[in-house]
C-alpha cells in the first residue's frame, strides 16, 4: 500500500470517527416535539453572548501568550524569530489542526520556516517539548479535579466502560520493550551512514531540549500557568453564558475542564466528537444537567470556539502568504538587480 493510500485512509477513518460521534451526541438529543436544530437554535439565542464574547478575547491573549513561549523556546536554538510571526504560524496551524488532526503541529513550522527561515526540525523540537510540557499541566488539572470532586469524578469514570476483557500482562509489555530497543539499536545503525538524517535529528535534538537552555526559566513556567489560566477562564465564561450551567461551581468548572481538556487532545479535527461525547456525559452524571440541555451547550460553544479559530487562522493563513510573497519579491527584485 502507497504511502498516499494510507495517509488518505487514516483521514477517512478520523472523520468517519468525528461523524459517528456527532451522531451519538445529537441522538442524545431529545427534545420531545420540536426539531432538534430548532432547539439548538434556541440555545444559542438564550445565552449570553457578552460572556462568549469575553471568552473569545482571553482566547486570543491565550494563543498570543502560547506565541510568546514558542519564541522564548526557539532562542536558545540560535533563531530570534519575531512575536507576529510567530503567532501567525501558531494560528494557521490550528486552523490546519481543524481539518486534518495534529497536522497543525508540522503545518506551522513550515510556516514559520517560510517567514524566518527557522529550520523545520528545530521548531518542531520546540513543539514536542510545548507538547509535553501541555501535558504535564493537564495531568496537574487532572489531579486537582479529583482531589476536588473526587466523588463524583470517580462514579462518571465507573460509568464508561473502557474494559475490552483481556488484561495485558507485564510480560507482554517487557517483550514490547526488548522490540523497542532493538529497533532503536538497529535505526541508530543505519542512520549513522545518512548525514542529512542525522542532521535532521540533531536539529530536533536541538529544539527538543531547548527548554533546559532557557536563560529565564521563572518565566517560561509563568507563560505556561498563564495559558493554562487563560484557558480555564474560557471555560469559566461559557459555563456562565448559559443559563443551566450558571449556577455551577468552581470545583465544577475544574472537573468539566479537565474533561474537556482530555477530549480535545484525541486525534480528531479539532476535538470534533470526543468532545461532544465526553462532556454532555460529565454535565448530565456529575451536575445533574438534562441531557438536551449538555448536548446544545456543547454544541453552541464548539461550534462558536471553532468559528473564532477559523477566523483568526485564514486571517492568519493570508497574512502569512501576503508576507512571503513579498519577501520572495524581494529576493528575486534584488537577484535582478545583482
Amino acid at each position: 500500500m502507497s504511502p498516499n493510500l494510507k495517509t488518505a485512509l487514516r483521514y477517512i477513518i478520523t472523520f468517519v470517527i468525528t461523524a459517528i460521534l456527532l451522531w451519538l451526541s445529537l441522538r442524545g438529543l431529545n427534545v420531545e416535539g420540536e426539531n432538534k436544530l430548532d432547539f439548538l437554535w434556541k440555545a444559542w439565542q438564550k445565552c449570553d453572548k457578552f460572556y462568549l464574547w469575553l471568552m473569545a478575547f482571553f482566547a486570543v491573549i491565550s494563543h498570543v501568550v502560547r506565541a510568546l513561549r514558542w519564541k522564548m523556546l526557539l532562542q536558545p536554538t540560535g533563531h530570534n524569530v519575531g512575536l507576529g510571526n510567530s503567532f501567525l504560524s501558531l494560528m494557521t496551524g490550528y486552523l490546519v489542526n481543524l481539518a486534518v488532526p495534529r497536522g497543525g503541529e508540522v503545518s506551522r513550522c513550515y510556516n514559520l520556516y517560510e517567514l524566518e527561515k527557522t529550520p523545520i526540525e528545530i521548531s518542531f523540537g520546540t513543539v514536542v517539548t510545548e507538547r509535553i510540557v501541555d501535558v504535564l499541566c493537564l495531568l496537574i488539572l487532572i489531579a486537582i479535579s479529583f482531589y476536588l470532586e473526587w466523588t463524583k469524578l470517580k462514579a462518571f469514570i465507573d460509568s464508561l466502560d473502557f474494559s475490552s476483557g483481556e488484561k495485558m500482562t507485564i510480560s507482554i509489555w517487557v517483550w514490547i520493550a526488548i522490540a523497542l530497543g532493538i529497533a532503536f539499536l538497529v535505526a541508530i545503525y543505519f542512520l549513522r551512514k545518512n548525514e542529512k538524517i542525522l542532521k535532521i535529528i540533531h536539529g530536533f535534538k536541538e529544539g527538543l531540549l531547548s527548554v533546559f537552555q532557557l536563560k529565564n526559566k521563572i518565566l517560561f513556567v509563568v507563560y505556561s500557568l498563564s495559558i493554562w489560566s487563560l484557558y480555564f477562564l474560557m471555560s469559566y465564561l461559557v459555563l456562565l453564558a448559559f443559563p443551566e450551567t450558571a449556577s455551577l461551581g468552581f470545583s465544577a468548572v475544574v472537573t468539566l475542564f479537565a474533561i474537556g481538556s482530555i477530549a480535545m487532545a484525541a486525534p480528531l479535527p479539532g476535538g470534533t466528537g470526543s468532545y461532544h461525547v465526553l462532556v454532555p456525559l460529565g454535565l448530565t452524571a456529575l451536575y445533574h444537567v438534562s441531557s438536551a440541555d449538555a448536548v446544545a451547550f456543547v454544541f453552541v460553544f464548539h461550534a462558536w470556539q471553532t468559528l473564532l479559530m477559523i477566523v483568526v487562522g485564514v486571517i492568519s493563513f493570508i497574512v502569512s502568504n501576503l508576507i512571503i510573497s513579498r519577501k520572495q519579491g524581494s529576493a528575486k527584485s534584488i537577484g535582478v538587480k545583482i
